[in-house]
């Protein structure tokens, strides 16, 4: 038994570095893919959607508080592939690591369900994991450039606006994908798949025309966002969801389509506006579908199990007594069974 106990005691310090530098990894792989896109805003460059947040959240939610080091070793690798090291390296390490163990410690306080199965978890995932913890991140990180003299001081607010929701965006579509994964048990049934490929099919011709558009027409994509959430709830909402943001995104960095003719911040307030809105719609309105047939299945459940109960006291309680009349009553103490004696 000493022995066991040593191994598995030996086998901990691997299994958590292991941990930590696939948290890392995965901080840097996900950096480097949402850096493909770029706009530039008061003269500093961010991202509109940045994955990383999102996936640190998960991954602090899913293996533990404690894998934050594999955060600050990813946001390092993703800095110095951007920029040389500066007196800001720090501070911005601090806000990229402190934004999602913050975001992580606010859901276990409000007792958050990494299945998404209840609409509060919704609630709590947008506002207190995303709107609320990431403004940590982005206020020490604009801060700091305005600090170390690489951002004047006026361009602090359209800055911090920038970047702070391009962390939030990151939580918002990217956290929840990965918790669902996480969760992944039963293949679609062979009509579901059917109506998942006409779903797909449909996404993958109007959206980018929606995006491409010079005559704006991206609200026709919330139809389809509808459409995934009430029959795919949350996984087909969440995947017609980034695949949207990320053509509106590349439309927005192309300028064109819906985002032609306008100036940098221009088009960073209204692709943030329509990544923001479109995001809310999917993740609030599946969370709400999948409550709503949680609580269905549950009463289903609940009826079952009282007409077990119900027909196993019935089979065991033997024939039923046959209720007493009027006519019985007069007769109970009648020799002659009840029948009316002759009179003299």
């Amino acid at each position: 038994m000493a022995a066991v106990v040593g191994i598995a005691e030996l086998r901990r310090p691997g299994v958590y570095v292991v941990q930590v530098l696939a948290v890392a990894a995965l901080y840097y792989g996900s950096g480097r893919l949402g850096l493909l896109r770029e706009l530039s805003v008061g003269g500093a460059v961010f991202t509109p959607v940045f994955p990383p947040t999102g996936v640190s959240v998960a991954a602090l939610l899913i293996l533990g508080i404690g894998c934050w080091p594999g955060i600050t070793l990813g946001a390092f690798g993703v800095i110095l592939s951007i920029s040389p090291p500066g007196l800001d390296l720090v501070g911005i390490l601090f806000g990229n690591t402190a934004a999602p163990v913050c975001a992580a410690i606010l859901l276990h306080w409000a007792r958050f369900r990494i299945d998404l199965s209840r609409f509060r978890d919704g609630v709590a995932l947008v506002f207190l994991g995303a709107l609320a913890a990431m403004t940590i991140s982005a206020t020490v990180g604009v801060g700091m450039l305005v600090l170390t003299g690489k951002l004047a001081a006026h361009a602090f607010w359209p800055v911090w606006l920038a970047w702070w929701v391009g962390d939030a965006m990151g939580v918002l579509l990217v956290t929840p994908l990965l918790l669902l994964l996480r969760g992944v048990r039963r293949p679609l049934s062979l009509r579901r798949w059917k109506e998942a490929m006409a779903l797909a099919l449909i996404a993958c011709v109007l959206v980018p025309v929606a995006a491409y558009s010079s005559i704006s027409l991206l609200f026709l994509v919330y139809p389809l966002i509808i459409w995934a959430a009430l029959r795919f709830q949350l996984a087909g909402a969440l995947l017609c969801a980034l695949f949207t943001s990320v053509m509106a995104t590349i439309a927005a960095t192309d300028a064109s389509g819906a985002f032609q003719g306008l100036n940098p911040v221009q088009i960073m307030a209204k692709l943030q506006a329509f990544n923001g809105t479109m995001t809310l719609t999917a993740l609030l309105m599946s969370a709400l579908i999948t409550e709503q047939r949680n609580t269905r299945r549950s009463v289903e459940r609940a009826c079952q199990e009282l007409m077990e109960v119900l027909e196993h006291l019935t089979a065991g309680a033997g024939p039923v007594p046959r209720p007493q009349t009027e006519a019985d009553e007069t007769g109970a103490g009648d020799d002659t069974g009840g029948r009316s004696r002759p009179t003299r």
